[in-house]
């Protein structure tokens, strides 16, 4: 079993408060983060944006192990998450995660493409933690 972490702090109230996040690697070290970030738009990261990353992150690897089981392999995978955070029933929550995907992937069919990517979107770890609506745009360059 692989086990990773990531932690945060918080301090103070909701709207004034602030807090810090980090992870295992120190790829994050206490960077900061509060409501002006996650509601405001203001510069910082926020949990929806990590959430964002992580989703990205997994599915483009997934993908290309999928891809490496019809013996292809991408030039490149780009891949961004939108991930929807909505209030709803008196409280917060991501309900939707929107995969925009453009690969370059010689000897690639769009059909073998699609149904590559179709089975990352459904798999990946991430994909299969969220209990949201996952869908996909997805471009073979």
């Amino acid at each position: 079993m692989i086990r990773k972490h990531g932690s945060a702090r918080w301090q103070g109230e909701l709207k004034t408060g602030t807090g810090h996040v980090s992870t295992e690697s120190g790829v994050l070290n206490d960077q900061p983060y509060g409501f002006n970030t996650r509601f405001e738009g203001k510069s910082g990261t926020n949990p929806e944006e990590l959430i964002g990353a992580a989703h990205a992150g997994c599915f483009s690897m997934a993908l290309s192990m999928i891809l490496g089981e019809h013996n292809l392999t991408a030039d490149s995978i780009d891949t961004r998450a939108t991930v929807n955070l909505e209030e709803k029933d008196g409280g917060f929550t991501i309900t939707k995660v929107h995969l925009d995907v453009t690969a370059k992937i010689p000897g690639a069919s769009e059909e073998q493409f699609r149904e590559a990517a179709n089975t990352a979107k459904e798999n990946c770890p991430v994909s299969k933690l969220l209990n949201a609506e996952i869908t996909m745009d997805a471009n073979l360059a």
